[in-house]
């Protein structure tokens, strides 16, 4: 049985493959990625005993305490489903590379028509005869030239994805990632928690002056921080639908607590140093309208200057400027990060409150950076991930959160609004 080939103008097949084999086979491992998802999350519940109880559960959990099961099923969804979407990013391209060599076999047959007419009339032998045939063989080898190209595009690819395919399963089970992939696997899934515990050592810094850089620069950078980690957690599926569901379903375990003490302390975090900023570009820009100098490259009177002259006082002007914006920033971020708290404010109990406000700040702000710190290390020693710190560190974090940080950022607010009321 002769089998027509599938660009038969063409001559050979610049884009090999089947696309329906690529899809079904990302189907399946899709498919077989979610199902190890689920027995991960499965094992996840037996080993800390919310779906069984009892000794044949405490026997089971002690066999695979410390075993490579858990690690193995969560590398092997996770190659899998890396190794599915690099299929069905092929299985497009390689559907784009079949449309196109389709094209090329369109414009091959036209090309060989219109050779076989050239030649046909080739036999009066006239120059003009010739030169057609010529022509035609050009147009000809143009196309041909398109589909050996679109056959090194194809193969190039090709190798790509499967370079791509054979990097995820260096992850797969029985085998062990290996440190690098380890520490960018764990840096991914928890940085926020990571961007969390940095902001909250420099609080720690600042607090207890133990660096040369100014307190102020301190106080900004963890608010930098602060708004990264925020952003992250509430770009996070997971994070949103544990919030979604704790709220509306009342589904409030561990993970909903860590997520939302997580999620608030970060929003409070960022609040001040973004408030200090925008009153203190405000400020400082205000400031600078009011000196004229925005507007001394207008008001030059009849003075005539060279363009040299001008691009010299347009460059002094904006050094000005920002020179005065970045004082007035560091000056509303000293004061914001020196406001007072807001039970520390003599309208609340009468101010009686202040001392023990000064007094629970210091060791409240370590806290926090040591229940931080701890969260981020045991996230990447397993024998310190347990549900019992867990729930130290949230009985530790929800207090400290409601009753230190929410009147700290109330009083910092309260001051740049003040202040901003005040000058306007």
């Amino acid at each position: 049985m002769t089998v027509t080939p599938p660009y038969p103008h063409l001559g050979f097949d610049p884009a090999p493959g089947s696309t329906d084999l690529v899809r079904d086979l990302h189907r399946r491992l899709s498919g077989c990625a979610k199902e190890m998802e689920k027995a991960h999350a499965k094992v996840g519940k037996l080993m800390d005993g919310s779906y069984w109880e009892g000794d044949a559960a405490v026997a089971f959990r002690e066999q695979l305490e410390g075993g490579p099961l858990p690690l193995n099923l969560k590398n092997g969804a996770r190659s899998v489903d890396a190794a599915a979407r690099q299929l069905d990013l092929w299985a497009g391209e390689l559907g784009e590379f079949q449309r196109r060599a389709r094209r090329l076999d369109c414009e091959a047959e036209a090309a060989r028509a219109a050779l076989r007419r050239a030649q046909d009339h080739e036999g009066s032998a006239s120059h003009r005869a010739d030169s057609g045939v010529t022509a035609a063989r050009d147009d000809l080898d143009g196309v041909l030239k398109r589909a050996r190209g679109l056959a090194a595009e194809h193969e190039e690819t090709a190798r790509k994805r499967a370079r791509h395919i054979g990097a995820a399963s260096r992850r797969l089970a029985p085998h062990e990632p290996d440190t690098w992939d380890r520490f960018t696997d764990w840096l991914g899934d928890n940085l926020p928690d990571i961007l969390s515990a940095c902001a909250a050592v420099l609080g720690v810094i600042a607090l207890l002056g133990l660096t040369a850089i100014a307190p102020w620069m301190l106080f900004l950078a963890a608010g930098v921080l602060s708004g990264m980690a925020f952003g992250l957690r509430v770009s996070d599926p997971e994070v949103l639908a544990s919030l979604k569901d704790g709220f509306t379903k009342g589904e409030l375990d561990l993970d909903f607590w860590g997520n939302a003490l997580g999620t608030a302390g970060d929003f409070l975090g960022m609040l001040p140093g973004l408030g200090a900023v925008a009153k203190g570009g405000y400020l400082g820009l205000r400031a600078v309208g009011e000196s004229g100098q925005l507007l001394s490259l207008v008001n030059e009177g009849e003075e005539v200057l060279t363009l040299g002259q001008r691009l010299t006082r347009a460059g002094s002007n904006v050094g000005t400027t920002l020179a005065t914006v970045g004082t007035s920033i560091r000056t509303e971020a000293e004061t914001a990060g020196g406001a007072a708290s807001l039970l520390a404010h003599p309208r609340v109990l009468g101010g009686r409150l202040a001392p023990i406000v000064e007094k629970i700040d210091k060791p409240a702000t370590i806290a926090g950076a040591g229940t931080a710190l701890y969260g981020v290390t045991s996230s990447f020693v397993d024998t310190l991930d347990n549900d019992a710190a867990k729930t130290v560190g949230n009985l530790l974090d929800g207090p400290r959160t409601l009753g230190v940080d929410v009147p700290a950022t109330v009083g910092a607010l309260h001051f740049l609004l003040r202040g901003a009321g005040d000058a306007s």
